[in-house]
């Protein structure tokens, strides 16, 4: 079977392929691609895999956006760090999801649906239409979270999200840096955070910072079409909205 793994996360990627190959291994996975833009490409120019394994949260943006693009004749299984309460309604919609980090039985329990709902029905039946990908998009409505638990030597206390500047990830580890530039190790990778956080108040500004709207100070122009963002609490280096992530960013900010 050949499969195409969608996924922002370099570890991400290389436990799924790890997993599928216990799994069977006759799985062939095609290609691991990281962000819309890279899929989209992609589909303009590849062979379409058997299955694709769809992370929701890319670098670029949401994967539903690879839908309004180009056509897809594959059928998915979303992946995602969201909490599995608000995806329930994805079980319509795709072949299945996968809530991070994915479990040996889950992802085998997924390829078992994929074979007995998909694999025997022709190829024009294992698409996901328009309209499916706009319900998916109406019911994205994940329950974000308010809170994070973190540690001070022997206390262990709790910071709420909007007391959060920013997270970001320095050494191997991801720091949650507060309003009054408190800095604490938090469990989580950048890319789950921002699955969790309200993205009308976080933004993931470069891959390794989730910046809160709060805590931008000031939005200067930069060399080669870039944004460069102060922030309050400072950063120790100075951060670059990339070129490609300009729009996204500015009209995140104008909401």
């Amino acid at each position: 079977m050949r499969v195409l793994i969608v996924e922002d996360e370099t570890y991400a990627q290389l436990e799924l392929k790890r997993l599928l190959t216990e799994i069977d291994h006759d799985f062939e996975v095609m290609d691991c691609l990281d962000s819309v833009e890279s899929v989209v490409h992609w589909f303009n120019s590849k062979p379409l895999p058997d299955l694709i394994f769809l992370d929701i949260q890319l670098s670029d943006g949401l994967s539903f956006e690879i839908f309004n693009q180009v056509t897809i004749n594959t059928p998915v299984i979303f992946t995602t760090a969201f909490d599995e309460y608000a995806l329930q309604a994805f079980k319509v919609n795709s072949i299945d999801y996968l809530l991070k980090p994915i479990k040996q039985e889950e992802l085998e329990a997924a390829i078992v649906k994929y074979q007995s709902v998909v694999a025997d029905k022709p190829q024009a039946n294992k698409s996901l239409s328009k309209i499916q990908i706009e319900e998916l998009l109406n019911i994205y409505k994940p329950t974000f979270k308010s809170r994070f638990l973190v540690k001070s030597g022997d206390q262990i206390n709790y910071v709420e999200a909007k007391e959060v500047a920013y997270f970001i990830a320095e050494d191997n580890e991801v720091l949650l840096v507060s309003n009054k530039n408190k800095r604490y190790v938090v469990d989580y990778t950048v890319s789950q955070l921002e699955g969790m956080l309200d993205p009308h108040l976080f933004y993931r500004a470069t891959r390794s910072l989730l910046v809160s709207l709060g805590a931008i100070k000031k939005i200067s122009k930069y060399f080669n079409s870039r944004l460069h963002l102060e922030l309050n609490p400072p950063t120790d280096e100075q951060v670059l909205v990339s070129r490609v992530k300009v729009s996204e960013f500015l009209e995140w900010i104008d909401k």
